[in-house]
């Protein structure tokens, strides 16, 4: 094989080309011909890139060629024949449209074979087609929209206290973790082991709920907690005169949801006796924005969800023992997404529902 010249790259072709080979989706044969023009523009001679990445010389010579004539999109999958590429277009727009349409009586969603008898295709080549135009029938994600008529003025309060938090006073994300379950298993669980992972059963015995209420606090990452029988508006007040001790003198700001628990007179009449804590509620169906639901995630991925209860008291201890090492090293989050971002979001996302038929 004669030597090839080394590829020239403009900065943006090669940072294309480098976000292409770092994206974890991409397909591996796309990214294969992306590392091949990344080493060729590096002066690897077109024998070693076929070693490396387990090519031969001329099928790097053919990636070469579809580079310098298409480009970086020249580097995508072709289509192949017998795979669902040779079927007219016509055939291809129906199914489609049919994908993105009601499915037959009786079923929640289309497969691909209920799909290619609808259209007369086989099961396969229906797949090539719904893969290669992104339909993915099979999948399905939840959404809540916020419709609260004081979503801008609220994100705004609220992000404007994550990235900018006032510095003569402190700033708190609370909330409620209801009906944590202190569940255990009927048998003993089997530990990890070479080649096994671990293994526990379907089934377990309940021993009944708690309730925690936790508070993050902004700049330091610390948790405050108590766990409770209920949550009641009592309960509410009570862990709320619990943070005014914790955070004394200073002006205390809450971030919180719009739980009835929250807003009643009893609460209000505490308020006003109490002008230095600062209520800020998130929007409606927003309580994303609260920060303290990123701990809860980690509480329970790292903490609950795989230990066994014998009783509630056990479970409260063992939520206590994991607050108390979170307070060791605590991990404040850093808020990175802007008011106007979060905005120009939801509006997209009312434009989209408001269009769709149900």
């Amino acid at each position: 094989m004669r030597t090839a010249k080394p590829l020239w790259l403009r900065p943006a072709v090669r940072k294309r080309l480098n976000e292409l080979v770092g994206r974890p989706n991409a397909r591996a044969g796309h990214v294969r011909r992306a590392w091949v023009i990344l080493l060729a523009a590096d002066g690897v001679r077109g024998t070693e890139i076929a070693a490396r990445l387990h090519l031969t010389a001329p099928q790097v010579c053919r990636i070469r060629a579809r580079f310098e004539r298409d480009g970086v999109e020249g580097l995508a999958d072709q289509p192949r024949r017998g795979r669902g590429n040779n079927v007219p277009e016509d055939q291809v727009r129906l199914v489609i449209s049919k994908v993105m349409g009601p499915p037959p009586t009786g079923h929640s969603h289309w497969s691909t074979r209920t799909l290619a008898k609808e259209v007369g295709l086989g099961h396969t080549a229906v797949h090539e087609i719904l893969r290669a135009n992104d339909l993915k029938p099979h999948l399905q994600k939840t959404f809540k929209v916020s419709r609260d008529p004081e979503f801008i003025e609220k994100v705004q309060d609220i992000v404007g206290l994550y990235l900018a938090p006032p510095r003569q006073a402190f700033v708190v994300c609370m909330d409620e973790k209801t009906q944590v379950q202190a569940l255990e298993r009927t048998q003993r669980m089997l530990p990890l082991r070479s080649g096994k992972i671990e293994t526990r059963t379907h089934d377990y015995r309940r021993h009944g709920v708690v309730d925690l209420y936790a508070a993050l606090e902004l700049r330091t990452g610390k948790v405050v907690g108590d766990c409770r029988e209920s949550h009641t508006a009592r309960d509410f007040l009570s862990f709320l005169k619990q943070l005014d001790r914790e955070f004394p003198r200073k002006t205390l700001h809450v971030v919180l949801d719009n739980s009835s628990t929250h807003k009643t007179p009893h609460v209000w009449e505490w308020l006003a006796k109490h002008p230095r804590i600062k209520f800020h509620f998130t929007p409606k169906s927003a309580s994303w924005m609260n920060q303290v639901e990123g701990f809860f995630s980690i509480l329970t991925r790292r903490s609950i969800r795989r230990s066994d209860f014998p009783s509630k008291a056990a479970l409260v201890r063992h939520i206590q023992t994991f607050l108390e090492a979170w307070n060791e090293d605590p991990t404040p989050f850093v808020w990175t997404k802007s008011a106007k971002t979060i905005v120009r979001d939801h509006r997209k996302l009312l434009a989209l529902t408001s269009r769709t038929k149900h």
